[in-house]
């Protein structure tokens, strides 16, 4: 299943329009080139819509929020939507304050949504359209466990049936969701929660496989999520071979992207089907 999904990636090259967060929108932009995609960032509303015109894919992160890149988020999920492109909503920090969770809301009542990808409370939040989380980090109690793995899928099972979008909630466990199926994964590292920006890069790196697996978007999804879990991985191990740290880590994340293949995902993949 993966083997093909990341060909495609690399045979179609999809371009990404990424309206993201400033704190991270290098990362963002290299994990994409190192995946297989290509990135464009363009966040005035004077160009949203054409850029996302010409491009394949559509990412909204609501990291750094201010009231004019929100009228280009709309802007731009609008016109993806009028032209079938996938659109991929990061909430990041969604009920940490008014106008990330009004923003959300705002957002989940215009545009329609490929993949919905957050943290535990960020998603929690989409789903009440309120909620708390502490800064971008889950609060422990929405924390995916083992205990609550099966109320968690149904949960996501849910929400995805509700929006239409395939929900991906990432932490320690990962659950990506349709209405019906679900996968959980296991892949990635603890000391990825240490470096800024991991989350971010998943939410392009999803448009990036979404975008090239239009027919597929759960399956490309999870092949995302596992994608990036396994760079995590391989980051790790290179770091502490080398003596380094979360620098380290963070530039192993993205070398591992640029050097995975279809061989590699397909037998590092810890994904269980639901």
């Amino acid at each position: 299943m993966f083997e093909k999904i990341l060909s495609n990636v690399a045979a179609k090259t999809p371009l990404v329009h990424c309206i993201t967060n400033y704190v991270t929108v290098n990362d963002v932009a290299n994990i994409l080139l190192a995946c297989g995609g290509s990135p464009i960032m363009a966040d005035d509303e004077n160009e949203a819509e054409e850029i996302t015109s010409i491009c394949d894919a559509l990412a909204l992160n609501i990291g750094t929020l201010n009231s004019r890149t929100v009228q280009s988020m709309l802007k731009a999920g609008r016109r993806a939507n009028a032209l079938g492109h996938p659109v991929v909503l990061d909430p990041v920090g969604a009920g940490a304050s008014k106008l990330r969770t009004d923003t959300t809301v705002q957002l989940l009542r215009q545009v329609k949504f490929t993949v919905i990808r957050g943290n535990s409370s960020e998603i929690k939040t989409v789903a009440a359209g309120s909620g708390e989380t502490r800064g971008v980090d889950a609060n422990a109690a929405d924390a995916t466990t083992d205990e609550n793995l099966p109320s968690v899928i149904s949960y996501a099972k849910a929400l995805s049936e509700k929006t239409g979008a395939i929900i991906a909630i990432t932490g320690a466990i990962d659950v990506a969701a349709d209405a019906k199926d679900a996968y959980v994964i296991r892949n990635g590292h603890p000391m990825m929660s240490r470096i800024t920006g991991t989350g971010c890069m998943l939410t392009g790196v999803i448009a990036a496989f979404v975008a090239a697996n239009p027919q597929n978007p759960l399956d490309a999804a999870a092949a995302a999520v596992c994608a990036m879990g396994i760079c995590g991985e391989t980051a790790y191990t290179r770091m502490r071979k080398d003596g380094g740290g979360t620098a380290s880590l963070r530039m192993g994340l993205i070398d591992a992207m640029s050097r995975l293949d279809a061989k590699t995902l397909k037998e590092a993949a810890k994904l269980e089907h639901f």
